[in-house]
């Protein structure tokens, strides 16, 4: 079955608008793991425009208390600064089960693509070793016509999260079957390379079935803006148990 990891950035963006300690980030974590979330995703960035690194010391306390996984996401290259002391050393503090590596830089809005292992690849080894010495799962951030996914492997990834932008994108448009096959090959590629397969960006309830029914074998979906801006309107709970509800439909749909 897919699981659900959900992304609280946005929770920290609300309450770094206003500063103080509202909304609480690990509150929020909290209700999506009662509502049935099976694990919390964050992506610590160097600016701290969003979630800091004590919330990421907060939320490896949680999940290690709820037993749940927690996914850290970030840029492996990104140099330590004040108040970021690196994302390696954030991982070693939280011994995430799941340490997801992404290519953004600081002028980044938002991660919109994946690696270039033909450039990166050598450079990411030792740090893929680095992180699964210390017990993480890793995961690397691919856009779906990847075509060096063996060099991905080669360096040790694990998994692969392939980057759902531009099929969000082409299903607002109304035709998404070009980019749902490139996602689909993109899948079975890491698999046949022994890898496994995650998946996010702008995944969200009016997509995620199409998106799960087509590419196989999808371990991991996270979920962040849509899911938190569908809460806005529903409530967290109500919101994780609909993507639940997906995700059990489309398991139950492949029996």
């Amino acid at each position: 079955m897919t699981a659900l990891s959900v992304n609280v950035n946005k929770i920290a963006v609300l309450r770094n608008s206003r500063g103080g300690d509202e909304p609480d980030v690990v509150r929020a974590a909290r209700a999506c793991l009662y509502a049935g979330a099976h694990g919390i995703t964050v992506h610590p960035r160097p600016d701290q425009r969003h979630v800091r690194a004590d919330d990421v010391d907060a939320l490896a306390d949680l999940t290690r208390e709820a037993g749940v996984e927690l996914n850290l996401e970030g840029n492996p290259f990104a140099p330590p600064r004040e108040g970021y002391p690196g994302f390696l050393e954030l991982c070693e503090r939280a011994r995430p089960a799941q340490a997801t590596l992404v290519p953004d830089s600081d002028g980044q809005i938002t991660s919109d693509h994946g690696f270039d292992f033909d450039r990166d690849a050598d450079r990411l080894q030792p740090l893929i070793a680095q992180l699964k010495a210390l017990g993480s799962r890793v995961s690397v951030f691919v856009d779906s016509d990847c075509a060096s996914l063996e060099k991905a492997a080669a360096a040790g990834a694990d998994r692969i999260e392939i980057y759902t932008g531009p099929f969000a994108e082409a299903v607002d448009k109304g035709d998404a079957e070009a980019e749902l096959a490139r996602c689909r090959n993109v899948a079975r590629q890491a698999q046949s390379l022994g890898m496994g397969v995650n998946a996010g960006h702008d995944l969200s309830q009016a997509n995620l079935q199409e998106f799960l029914e087509v590419v196989p074998g999808v371990l991991e979906v996270s979920i962040g803006h849509a899911l938190i801006s569908e809460a806005l309107y529903a409530g967290l709970h109500r919101t994780v148990q609909n993507y639940l509800a997906i995700i059990e439909a489309v398991r139950s749909g492949n029996r």
